[in-house]
């Protein structure tokens, strides 16, 4: 019994000491549907997924069209612009935005990053992503800020024949866990 007893205190010891699971990212997923003329449906999009271990998220924001087909992209006489603002809820958080798509800009002003994208076309559902990543640094610290929430909201001007819409703005929200 005595070894039992102790065997146990043993096993209860190493769990006490193990620390904990972390998981590995927090992701937070907005879709907003805008009634468009023809008929259609204009999606616009937010993702985030934010990863404790670095500090970092990686965020894809986009547009496409919904038929009763499915998702489809434009036609060939688009012209639009997206408009991307990334904000942390902290002031004291620094938020470095760098976005891969073809025709973007990134604005940096204090807090906030703003994005903005502009397609033009037709094309595969990919060319109207921006997709990107976002650095977390405390300006108290210089270390990754951990315990903000990142802010992605995103709104789209679409013109194409017959059509000239701005969608209301979509945000996701994630937390580094």
């Amino acid at each position: 019994m005595k070894r039992l007893v102790t065997a146990l205190a043993g096993v209860g010891l190493m769990l006490a000491l193990t620390p904990p699971a972390v998981s590995p990212a927090a992701n937070n997923n907005a879709v907003t549907l805008t009634p468009l003329p023809d008929g259609t449906q204009l999606e616009t999009f937010s993702r985030l997924d934010c990863h404790h271990a670095n500090g970092s998220c990686d965020f894809t924001v986009g547009a496409d069209r919904k038929t009763g087909d499915g998702v489809t992209g434009f036609p060939n006489d688009l012209w639009s612009r997206q408009s991307t603002t990334i904000r942390p809820s902290d002031r004291l958080t620094y938020l470095d935005v760098h976005a891969t798509a073809q025709y973007d800009r990134v604005n940096k002003d204090g807090g906030s990053d703003e994005v903005t994208t502009i397609y033009m076309g037709e094309g595969p559902l990919e060319k109207y992503q921006t997709v990107g990543r976002i650095d977390s640094t405390s300006w108290k610290t210089g270390q990754p800020s951990l315990d903000v929430t990142v802010i992605s909201c995103t709104h789209i001007q679409v013109v194409y024949s017959g059509v000239n819409i701005t969608s209301p703005s979509t945000c996701a929200q994630a937390n580094f866990s």
